[in-house]
Protein backbone atom coordinates (compact mmCIF):
# COMPACT_ATOMS: atom_id res chain seq x y z
CA UNK A 1 0.00 0.00 0.00
CA UNK A 2 2.61 2.63 1.12
CA UNK A 3 6.42 2.77 0.17
CA UNK A 4 8.67 5.23 1.57
CA UNK A 5 9.49 8.14 -1.77
CA UNK A 6 13.13 9.07 -1.90
CA UNK A 7 14.13 12.34 -2.04
CA UNK A 8 17.10 14.84 -2.68
CA UNK A 9 18.15 17.90 -3.72
CA UNK A 10 15.68 20.42 -3.49
CA UNK A 11 13.18 18.11 -2.33
CA UNK A 12 15.42 16.87 0.59
CA UNK A 13 16.74 20.46 1.51
CA UNK A 14 12.36 21.86 1.91
CA UNK A 15 11.71 18.81 3.88
CA UNK A 16 15.18 19.69 6.37
CA UNK A 17 13.99 23.56 6.61
CA UNK A 18 10.01 22.91 6.99
CA UNK A 19 9.33 19.06 8.71
CA UNK A 20 12.58 17.56 9.30
CA UNK A 21 10.87 14.99 10.96
CA UNK A 22 8.15 14.05 8.58
CA UNK A 23 7.77 10.63 6.85
CA UNK A 24 6.61 10.88 2.41
CA UNK A 25 4.95 7.75 1.41
CA UNK A 26 3.93 6.88 -2.52
CA UNK A 27 0.71 5.46 -2.34
CA UNK A 28 -0.03 2.59 -4.33
CA UNK A 29 -3.50 3.52 -4.70
CA UNK A 30 -5.65 6.21 -5.27
CA UNK A 31 -7.94 7.60 -2.42
CA UNK A 32 -9.61 10.19 -1.06
CA UNK A 33 -10.26 9.32 2.56
CA UNK A 34 -8.22 6.00 3.94
CA UNK A 35 -10.54 3.08 5.46
CA UNK A 36 -9.96 2.05 8.51
CA UNK A 37 -8.36 -1.09 7.86
CA UNK A 38 -5.61 0.52 5.78
CA UNK A 39 -5.25 3.70 7.72
CA UNK A 40 -4.22 1.42 10.92
CA UNK A 41 -1.63 -0.28 8.48
CA UNK A 42 0.26 3.05 9.22
CA UNK A 43 1.16 1.86 12.26
CA UNK A 44 3.45 -0.23 11.59
CA UNK A 45 5.25 2.84 9.63
CA UNK A 46 5.38 4.77 11.89
CA UNK A 47 6.41 5.54 15.96
CA UNK A 48 2.78 5.94 17.72
CA UNK A 49 -1.20 7.10 15.83
CA UNK A 50 -2.58 10.49 17.39
CA UNK A 51 -5.98 10.04 16.31
CA UNK A 52 -7.76 13.45 16.11
CA UNK A 53 -11.42 13.89 17.79
CA UNK A 54 -14.03 17.32 17.14
CA UNK A 55 -16.71 17.48 19.44
CA UNK A 56 -19.95 16.37 17.24
CA UNK A 57 -21.78 19.81 18.77
CA UNK A 58 -19.74 21.85 16.07
CA UNK A 59 -21.52 19.72 13.21
CA UNK A 60 -24.17 20.85 11.46
CA UNK A 61 -27.16 18.77 11.01
CA UNK A 62 -26.74 18.00 7.12
CA UNK A 63 -23.07 17.32 7.61
CA UNK A 64 -21.80 14.90 5.56
CA UNK A 65 -20.85 11.54 7.07
CA UNK A 66 -17.12 11.57 6.24
CA UNK A 67 -16.88 14.88 8.05
CA UNK A 68 -18.39 13.21 11.07
CA UNK A 69 -16.45 10.13 10.84
CA UNK A 70 -13.49 12.55 11.17
CA UNK A 71 -14.68 14.01 13.56
CA UNK A 72 -15.20 11.10 15.81
CA UNK A 73 -12.34 9.37 17.60
CA UNK A 74 -12.42 6.84 14.30
CA UNK A 75 -8.33 7.12 12.84
CA UNK A 76 -9.24 8.91 9.49
CA UNK A 77 -7.07 10.45 7.22
CA UNK A 78 -7.57 12.02 3.80
CA UNK A 79 -10.78 13.57 3.03
CA UNK A 80 -11.83 14.96 -0.05
CA UNK A 81 -10.17 18.11 -1.37
CA UNK A 82 -7.00 17.02 -0.18
CA UNK A 83 -5.89 17.08 -3.57
CA UNK A 84 -2.96 15.18 -4.88
CA UNK A 85 -0.49 15.12 -1.90
CA UNK A 86 -2.36 14.75 1.02
CA UNK A 87 -0.40 14.77 4.89
CA UNK A 88 -1.44 14.16 8.52
CA UNK A 89 0.02 14.92 12.35
CA UNK A 90 -2.13 12.38 13.32
CA UNK A 91 1.36 9.93 13.03
CA UNK A 92 4.60 10.57 14.87
CA UNK A 93 6.46 11.47 12.87
CA UNK A 94 3.99 13.43 10.52
CA UNK A 95 3.45 11.74 6.95
CA UNK A 96 3.06 13.17 3.74
CA UNK A 97 1.34 11.08 0.88
CA UNK A 98 1.71 10.65 -2.74
CA UNK A 99 -1.19 9.74 -4.20
CA UNK A 100 -1.27 7.13 -7.35
CA UNK A 101 -3.30 9.55 -9.38
CA UNK A 102 -0.34 11.55 -9.86
CA UNK A 103 0.97 9.55 -12.39
CA UNK A 104 1.49 11.28 -15.57
CA UNK A 105 2.00 14.90 -13.83
CA UNK A 106 5.11 16.56 -14.66
CA UNK A 107 7.64 15.61 -12.14
CA UNK A 108 8.63 19.17 -11.24
CA UNK A 109 4.79 19.54 -10.30
CA UNK A 110 4.11 16.64 -8.38
CA UNK A 111 7.64 17.69 -6.22
CA UNK A 112 5.70 21.43 -5.52
CA UNK A 113 2.65 19.66 -4.66
CA UNK A 114 5.13 17.71 -2.36
CA UNK A 115 7.04 20.42 -1.46
CA UNK A 116 3.74 22.49 -0.34
CA UNK A 117 2.70 19.91 1.83
CA UNK A 118 6.13 19.63 3.88
CA UNK A 119 5.77 23.30 4.39
CA UNK A 120 2.19 23.67 5.73
CA UNK A 121 3.17 20.46 7.83
CA UNK A 122 6.16 22.62 9.08
CA UNK A 123 3.24 25.89 9.52
CA UNK A 124 1.70 24.08 12.56
CA UNK A 125 -1.87 25.27 11.19
CA UNK A 126 -4.82 22.87 11.84
CA UNK A 127 -4.52 19.70 9.44
CA UNK A 128 -8.29 20.13 8.54
CA UNK A 129 -10.97 23.14 7.82
CA UNK A 130 -12.66 21.82 11.20
CA UNK A 131 -9.65 22.27 13.50
CA UNK A 132 -9.54 26.23 12.36
CA UNK A 133 -13.43 26.93 12.36
CA UNK A 134 -13.84 25.01 15.32
CA UNK A 135 -17.41 25.93 16.95
CA UNK A 136 -17.87 28.48 13.98
CA UNK A 137 -18.21 26.00 11.15
CA UNK A 138 -22.22 26.00 12.41
CA UNK A 139 -21.67 29.66 11.94
CA UNK A 140 -20.79 29.46 8.66
CA UNK A 141 -23.21 26.74 7.64
CA UNK A 142 -26.01 29.10 8.69
CA UNK A 143 -24.41 31.77 6.55
CA UNK A 144 -24.59 29.63 3.48
CA UNK A 145 -27.32 29.03 1.50
CA UNK A 146 -26.44 25.72 0.59
CA UNK A 147 -26.86 21.68 1.59
CA UNK A 148 -23.95 20.28 3.53
CA UNK A 149 -22.01 19.12 0.98
CA UNK A 150 -21.37 22.24 -0.68
CA UNK A 151 -20.75 23.68 2.97
CA UNK A 152 -17.86 21.34 3.04
CA UNK A 153 -16.49 22.26 -0.04
CA UNK A 154 -16.47 26.13 0.30
CA UNK A 155 -14.97 25.52 4.25
CA UNK A 156 -12.24 23.37 2.40
CA UNK A 157 -11.99 26.69 -0.14
CA UNK A 158 -11.77 28.93 2.72
CA UNK A 159 -9.19 27.08 5.15
CA UNK A 160 -6.99 26.80 1.30
CA UNK A 161 -6.84 30.08 1.09
CA UNK A 162 -5.96 30.81 4.59
CA UNK A 163 -3.10 28.53 4.48
CA UNK A 164 -1.99 29.95 1.44
CA UNK A 165 -1.72 33.35 2.83
CA UNK A 166 1.19 31.64 5.48
CA UNK A 167 2.81 29.84 2.78
CA UNK A 168 3.20 31.76 -0.42
CA UNK A 169 5.55 34.04 1.28
CA UNK A 170 7.99 31.08 1.42
CA UNK A 171 7.07 29.89 -1.91
CA UNK A 172 8.16 33.59 -3.21
CA UNK A 173 11.69 33.24 -1.71
CA UNK A 174 12.82 29.78 -3.47
CA UNK A 175 13.91 32.36 -6.19
CA UNK A 176 16.97 31.81 -4.55
CA UNK A 177 17.59 28.44 -3.00
CA UNK A 178 15.46 26.25 -5.27
CA UNK A 179 14.50 27.51 -8.50
CA UNK A 180 13.57 24.53 -10.05
CA UNK A 181 10.47 24.45 -7.50
CA UNK A 182 10.04 28.07 -7.60
CA UNK A 183 9.96 28.04 -11.30
CA UNK A 184 7.35 25.21 -10.55
CA UNK A 185 5.12 27.51 -8.68
CA UNK A 186 5.12 30.19 -11.29
CA UNK A 187 4.39 27.25 -13.80
CA UNK A 188 0.83 26.75 -11.93
CA UNK A 189 -0.05 30.17 -11.02
CA UNK A 190 0.47 30.92 -14.97
CA UNK A 191 -1.77 27.85 -15.91
CA UNK A 192 -4.61 28.84 -13.91
CA UNK A 193 -4.64 32.20 -14.14
CA UNK A 194 -6.88 32.89 -17.53
CA UNK A 195 -9.07 30.52 -16.08
CA UNK A 196 -9.28 32.71 -12.81
CA UNK A 197 -9.46 35.48 -14.83
CA UNK A 198 -12.98 33.95 -16.88
CA UNK A 199 -14.49 32.89 -13.39
CA UNK A 200 -16.99 35.75 -13.39
CA UNK A 201 -18.19 35.65 -16.11
CA UNK A 202 -18.35 31.80 -15.73
CA UNK A 203 -20.28 32.14 -13.01
CA UNK A 204 -22.41 34.88 -13.74
CA UNK A 205 -23.35 32.43 -16.68
CA UNK A 206 -24.46 29.61 -14.52
CA UNK A 207 -21.58 27.59 -15.73
CA UNK A 208 -19.89 27.21 -12.91
CA UNK A 209 -21.41 27.23 -8.95
CA UNK A 210 -20.23 28.80 -5.72
CA UNK A 211 -18.88 26.46 -4.41
CA UNK A 212 -16.74 25.33 -7.37
CA UNK A 213 -15.76 29.40 -7.87
CA UNK A 214 -14.81 29.16 -4.10
CA UNK A 215 -12.65 25.98 -4.47
CA UNK A 216 -10.92 27.29 -7.81
CA UNK A 217 -10.48 30.98 -6.64
CA UNK A 218 -8.96 30.37 -3.13
CA UNK A 219 -7.13 27.86 -4.45
CA UNK A 220 -5.01 30.56 -6.56
CA UNK A 221 -4.09 32.57 -3.02
CA UNK A 222 -1.37 30.49 -2.80
CA UNK A 223 0.53 31.76 -6.17
CA UNK A 224 -0.46 35.36 -5.74
CA UNK A 225 -3.09 35.77 -7.93
CA UNK A 226 -4.95 38.40 -8.31
CA UNK A 227 -9.00 37.20 -6.81
CA UNK A 228 -12.19 38.51 -8.92
CA UNK A 229 -15.04 39.20 -5.94
CA UNK A 230 -16.31 38.35 -3.57
CA UNK A 231 -13.32 36.29 -3.31
CA UNK A 232 -10.71 38.74 -3.30
CA UNK A 233 -11.45 40.19 0.38
CA UNK A 234 -9.63 36.67 0.86
CA UNK A 235 -6.97 37.44 -0.38
CA UNK A 236 -5.61 39.99 2.87
CA UNK A 237 -4.18 40.85 5.71
CA UNK A 238 -7.43 40.76 7.63
CA UNK A 239 -7.81 37.36 6.94
CA UNK A 240 -4.91 36.22 7.90
CA UNK A 241 -4.42 38.33 11.15
CA UNK A 242 -8.59 36.73 12.25
CA UNK A 243 -9.03 33.74 10.50
CA UNK A 244 -12.38 31.45 11.36
CA UNK A 245 -14.10 34.85 12.36
CA UNK A 246 -13.46 36.98 9.33
CA UNK A 247 -14.04 33.97 7.01
CA UNK A 248 -17.70 33.65 8.34
CA UNK A 249 -18.27 37.51 8.56
CA UNK A 250 -17.11 37.07 4.94
CA UNK A 251 -19.86 34.63 3.73
CA UNK A 252 -22.35 36.77 5.99
CA UNK A 253 -21.83 39.56 4.07
CA UNK A 254 -21.36 37.72 0.91
CA UNK A 255 -24.83 36.61 1.32
CA UNK A 256 -26.99 39.08 3.25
Amino acid sequence: MFEERSLSGEMAAVRDAHAPDALVLDSGTDFETLDPARAEDLGLLVDALDPLAYPNEWLPEDTPELLRRFASTDFTVGMPGDGSVAWTRQTDPPVAFVKARVQGSPDDFVDFLLAEALVEIGTQLPEHFLGFFEDRYLELDAALPFDGGSVYQIATALYDAYVGLHTREVFAEWDDGFPRLFAAWQDAGERIEPRLDGLPSSMARDETDFADAAEFACAAVKHELELPAPFAALDTQAYRSHGAEYAVKWAEKTFE
